[in-house]
């Protein structure tokens, strides 16, 4: 390495060569060397997430009486552009790395000390007018403010990137359910033939799977709202003062509008990942309700000729290098892997917050590769939400000629039948329909089971998706 190309830090172990353009010092240096893993940092939205709490951490030290006026307006002026994400290059440290998140928030400190240095003035390095430790990182521990970072970060892209995206998608569903309301398809059980149901019920309920979605979305900002901040090492809070936990948590929530609060319990908060485990679950929810949407409305529009038929999705792509023509319903499929992965990074994050893998004793210890599951579920369930609306439902039709069809075919329309003629009779006119080709309203009328209007009423299929009305009469 061209000496001219990197400078000379120490830490507490010794003297490290940095870069000489990187903010980061040497601790996060020493991390680098010995976590060359993945090649992947820690997800900007934690260092975000870090840039937030250490400009409310400056400012209440501050407020304390703790942290002179001048180096704690300088640290806050300095982790907001980390907020702001303008120092990300300067974030290096492998997500695979100390399961504390230490390297990581020592890799904060030292940017922020560093970037008040050149601020000021001072050569890079320096730790003047702040240390990365006795200033930065005052009254806090990585034990708890890595912990904290995660939260924030998650509760934040929750409420910003899933919520409006999951928004979308229920308002698209809605209005998709009461454009179609009027249109009756066959229903479909066990794959089998059901009884008729309204295009705009099917899509209510999928419309109703997206609102309990968004319900679980703020059960999961909730559970995220609890923070670690303030207990420092082991949940003790020692070398912090009695309020700090509190303040922050007030100034972070009126950084971000969100309700975040001083844990309850430190040690708990410390020791045990479980509130993170719960808000993986709630996404891990969302993620296969998304993929029984999109499962859906892949089959249905199966076909166009060989298949269910009943919707036609819109034709984004060629289907095939080999099939003239064919077009696929890729979408879907987009929908339905990232289901996949969301809910295998709720496999990792629950393993993360497993007693005896991450949390132990005092400490959770595999909290950044859980950051790292979570961070990457919210945004893949909140871009594929956009894309499921704006390639797909956008342009979705139903196909009514296919849909009167397939009910004027169905042999479950006997079903309506069964309160005049009895379940075993209408049973074995299923069966004889089906032996000879015949729809069952033709084979009743050649049985004449009974008159022509009284049928009709009967095997209307509209009359058949009103609750508590059985087609041609009251109850039922």
């Amino acid at each position: 390495m061209d000496p001219n190309q990197y400078r000379i830090e120490q830490d507490s172990m010794g003297r490290m060569r940095v870069p000489q353009w990187a903010l980061w010092g040497a601790s996060t240096q020493r991390a680098v060397e010995n976590f060359p893993v993945s090649g992947r940092g820690i997800p900007a939205e934690v260092v975000r997430a870090f840039g937030l709490l250490k400009a409310a951490c400056a400012k209440v030290n501050k407020d304390l009486g703790k942290l002179p006026a001048a180096v704690a307006d300088a640290i806050v002026d300095a982790a907001e552009e980390i907020a702001a994400g303008q120092l990300d290059q300067h974030f290096v440290v492998d997500v695979y790395q100390t399961g504390s998140g230490t390297s990581s928030n020592m890799n904060v400190n030292e940017v922020i000390a560093n970037r008040v240095s050149q601020k000021t003035g001072k050569p890079i390095g320096s730790k003047t007018p702040a240390h990365p430790n006795d200033h930065v990182n005052m009254g806090q521990s990585s034990n708890d403010t890595f912990p904290t970072a995660m939260h924030v970060a998650a509760a934040v892209a929750l409420h910003s990137q899933l919520k409006p995206a999951l928004s979308k998608l229920h308002a698209t569903l809605s209005g998709q359910a009461s454009q179609w309301d009027s249109i009756v398809k066959i229903g479909r059980t066990h794959l089998m033939d059901a009884t008729p149901i309204r295009v705009g019920q099917v899509f209510g309920g999928y419309a109703s799977q997206v609102q309990h979605a968004l319900a679980r979305v703020d059960r999961a900002v909730d559970a995220l709202g609890e923070l670690a901040i303030g207990g420092t090492a082991v949940g003790t809070g020692i070398n912090t003062h009695l309020e700090f936990g509190s303040r922050v948590a007030a100034e972070l929530s009126r950084r971000t509008g969100l309700n975040f609060r001083e844990a309850a319990n430190h040690p708990e908060a410390q020791a045990a990942k479980d509130g993170f485990v719960e808000a993986s679950g709630q996404l891990k929810a969302v993620a296969v309700g998304l993929s029984k949407i999109a499962n859906d409305i892949r089959w249905l529009g199966s076909g166009p000729r060989c298949g269910l038929g009943e919707l036609i999705l819109p034709a984004i792509q060629p289907g095939s290098s080999i099939m003239p023509g064919k077009v696929n319903p890729v979408i879907c499929e987009s929908v339905i892997q990232v289901a996949a992965r969301v809910i295998a990074n709720d496999t990792v994050i629950t393993y993360g917050g497993f007693g005896g893998v991450g949390s132990i004793l005092e400490l959770n210890v595999a909290m950044p590769v859980m950051a790292d599951a979570m961070m990457e579920s919210i945004r893949l369930l909140a871009n594929v939400s956009h894309v499921f609306v704006d390639k797909a439902l956008a342009g979705l039709k139903v196909n009514e000629r296919r849909c009167r069809e397939l009910i004027d075919q169905s042999l479950m329309m006997c079903t309506s039948l069964a309160p005049e003629i009895g379940y075993d009779n209408a049973a074995k006119l299923a069966k004889q329909a089906y032996e000879h080709n015949k729809t069952i309203r033709q084979l009743a009328l050649e049985q004449r089971l009974m008159d022509e209007k009284k049928l009709a009423e009967l095997l209307d299929p509209e009359a058949m998706t009103h609750p508590g009305i059985s087609a041609g009469g009251e109850g039922g």
